[in-house]
């Protein structure tokens, strides 16, 4: 496996695999590599000839006072477990050749980001993760990008990005890989102490109860936002959102419909989480 730092070296190692017709699947990360990451390489090996993982913790989505500084890193074991799935390119730009002094661009998917569910909370985060893929992907023009669903409206975002400004790039979601015991895999559980993890288990609980309800005939969100509200309130999480929203504008549904998603976000500590299901 190669790895790469330098943005022009990134760009022509691109350019020479698409003139001699091989395809590039592209898996944007910030790193600290867990099972969820290794399943999206894993698939990208099956999309393209040439996979490259990205390793960047990206400054600009993150609001003054969250966790940039603290965030986990590791890049020689995340190297070591990008090697063993296969990956031919893990490219690890430094934020001052991303960024310069003289950067001054950001992108905005209006309506999917800050009008919305992290967005409310996270205004400026998503502008921040639309400009990062923005410069990727005309730094490496893969054939296919893949992204967890876990970040439910951050792969809608991409997707309309990807959509409005027409480029030739197929985005590809993966279901959301779980613990053993259902916890959503996530970069950030480290932070989290034994109690504070037990008590994020309400997360999935909670969707499986709203899955219950549904199952049964349940249709109102307010009826079922307040029970689950309830149950994450009793393990002592302090819930953000819990939203049941359209699939693809991420609109508030007036009722609960097959392929409704459930959205939740909450902090167990000062750890936040997020999770979802459709319905």
């Amino acid at each position: 496996m190669e790895i790469i730092t330098q943005l022009e070296a990134m760009r022509g190692w691109a350019e020479r695999r698409r003139r001699e017709g091989g395809r590039i699947a592209l898996v944007p990360t910030m790193g600290y590599f867990h099972e969820g990451h290794l399943h999206l390489m894993r698939l990208a090996a099956t999309q393209a000839r040439h996979v490259v993982v990205s390793l960047f913790v990206n400054p600009i989505q993150f609001a003054p006072g969250e966790d940039l500084a603290d965030y986990p890193r590791d890049r020689q074991r995340d190297a070591d477990l990008a090697a063993d799935c296969g990956v031919e390119v893990l490219f690890c730009p430094e934020p001052e050749a991303m960024y310069p002094p003289t950067f001054r661009t950001s992108v905005t998917v209006t309506g999917l980001s800050s009008e919305v569910l992290c967005g409310r909370s996270r205004p400026t985060h998503f502008t921040g993760v639309a400009t990062v893929l923005t410069k990727l992907f005309n730094l490496i023009r893969p054939h296919k990008a893949i992204f967890g669903e876990k970040d439910f409206q951050q792969l809608a975002v991409i997707r309309a990005l990807v959509r409005d400004l027409n480029w030739d790039l197929e985005v590809v979601g993966h279901p959301i890989v779980r613990e053993a015991d259902g916890l959503a895999m996530s970069s950030r559980n480290v932070y989290m102490t034994k109690e504070q993890r037990q008590a994020a288990l309400a997360l999935p609980r909670a969707l499986e109860e709203a899955r219950r309800m549904v199952a049964a005939g349940e249709t109102n969100p307010e009826g079922l936002r307040r029970q689950l509200a309830a149950g994450l309130e009793q393990a002592g999480l302090k819930w953000e959102y819990i939203e049941f929203v359209d699939p693809d504008s991420l609109a508030a549904a007036e009722s609960i419909t097959p392929g409704t998603v459930l959205a939740l976000a909450a902090r167990s500590g000062k750890t936040r989480l997020i999770d979802n299901c459709r319905l």
